[in-house]
């Protein structure tokens, strides 16, 4: 069984209960917080500005939402390739060449739809411009796993960086949808690729703190998995299914609620709606972090997934902004301890090597399900009743939790993948029972 030790990482303060105060005192945190945070809002706008973008030029939303999807599959796709290599040769050289990658990208597809160009040009801009971005999140979280290494603050740090990614989401549309409707169509897609130039080059130039590059065979151990791939984990694998129905749950949203705003003449409400539910996502993974869970962490995980699909199936039935934006707060409320609990457990199923990977198939998998989302909630918005595209997140999250009550034996922390993952503070790792 694994053991009870508890670990004292270096740079942590010892305490009784893991807090967000000890988590930030951590040494080095800051000099990797901060351009990180800059460095990730952009990845909040860039759905959001394609879709207004797109249905300004074009008139559709299954368009535009056909435009985003191919954007977010690109990234799935890619996603995963690139936390491989930035396990391999380190984060900063994977980095500076995919912001620039995605700057120019971002820039070539707004100018392409801004020139009434057809919907295959704007398809085959938008490949490089999801493969290219920057997997900030996941390299953040690395950078805390390498910080805190078995330390108890490893749930806090979780659920900090889904407050921080959903404090994103909450500006994130608010500033695209400003910029696309109070300036220009084309102004939020500007701003993301602008943003992710600045933020990411500030978030590479902190070398300190990235995780070290494994060159050969060491007394640890750590050589014969540093080439494992993240995927051939069966509890990995698991938790892209239920991150699947995450995604559903932000691509349905984005589409439909923007949508609904342009249906009762209200087009700025978009990004106010889309902020409460983000909001409330926040304010929950602020919570999830604060509780010292004595629940375990699979059981919390399905729980989790029972609440959101049902807060999820009374979306399609509101009728009203103030109807509709209490939905979406409870919405919001329930995907944090999901996020936080899958994050978490990361940790306990894949070796130190391939995490920054984990990580980034778990938010390929956000990406890929958001893209289906907005691509069926786009058509189902342009061809059935306004409100339809509702549907999309009921369904995306029953069908993750329907997986997870399925499969949940297969997140267990396998002891023979960690023989040599956990130790005590700075000393040498050892084998443990």
């Amino acid at each position: 069984m694994a053991s009870t030790v508890t670990s004292e990482s270096p740079g942590t303060p010892v305490s009784s209960r893991p807090g967000y105060g000890q988590l930030l005192r951590t040494r080095g945190a800051w000099t990797f917080l901060l351009p990180g945070f800059a460095a990730r809002q952009p990845f909040a706008m860039l759905t959001i500005s394609i879709v207004l973008l797109v249905q300004h030029t074009t008139g559709s939303y299954g368009a535009a939402g056909a435009v985003a999807a191919v954007t977010g599959v690109s990234l799935a796709l890619f996603a995963p390739f690139t936390g491989r290599l930035a396990d391999r040769h380190g984060q900063r050289a994977v980095l500076l060449p995919g912001v620039l990658v995605h700057t120019v990208a971002g820039l070539s597809l707004t100018a392409l739809a801004l020139s009434d160009a057809p919907l295959w040009a704007l398809f085959v801009a938008a490949v490089p411009t999801g493969a290219s971005v920057p997997q900030v999140g996941p390299m953040v979280r690395a950078r805390w796993g390498v910080k805190l290494q078995d330390s108890p603050l490893m749930t806090t740090a979780a659920a900090f960086e889904s407050v921080t990614d959903e404090l994103t989401f909450v500006f994130g549309p608010l500033l695209a949808t400003a910029l696309c409707t109070a300036v220009d169509p084309a102004a939020g897609l500007l701003t993301e690729a602008a943003l992710t130039l600045v933020g990411g080059l500030l978030f590479a130039a902190q070398r300190g703190t990235q995780p070290a590059v494994a060159t050969g065979a060491g007394a640890d151990g750590h050589a014969r998995v540093k080439h494992a791939s993240a995927l051939s984990v069966p509890g990995v694998r698991v938790l892209i299914v239920a991150f699947l129905g995450i995604g559903a749950v932000f691509g349905g949203m984005q589409v439909s609620l923007a949508a609904f705003s342009e249906s009762i003449g209200e087009p700025g409400l978009n990004g106010v709606l889309y902020g409460t539910f983000a909001a409330g996502n926040m304010l929950s993974g602020v919570v999830c972090g604060a509780i010292a869970w004595k629940v375990a962490p699979r059981r919390r995980l399905v729980v989790a997934y029972a609440a959101l699909g049902l807060a999820a199936s009374g979306l399609w039935a509101a009728q009203s902004v103030i109807v509709l934006a209490g939905i979406g707060l409870l919405v919001g409320v329930c995907i944090a301890p999901a996020l936080i609990t899958g994050y978490t457990m990361v940790d306990g199923l894949v070796p130190a090597g391939a995490r920054t990977e984990a990580f980034t198939w778990l938010t390929g998998a956000v990406a890929l399900g958001q893209a289906a989302a907005v691509t069926i909630a786009g058509q189902m918005e342009d061809r059935l009743w306004d409100g339809a595209g509702f549907l999309v997140p009921m369904g995306g999250t029953l069908v993750a939790l329907a997986t997870l009550v399925a499969l949940r034996s297969r997140l267990a922390p396998r002891v023979v993948s960690r023989t040599v993952a956990r130790g005590v503070g700075h000393r040498v790792p050892v084998a443990v029972d």
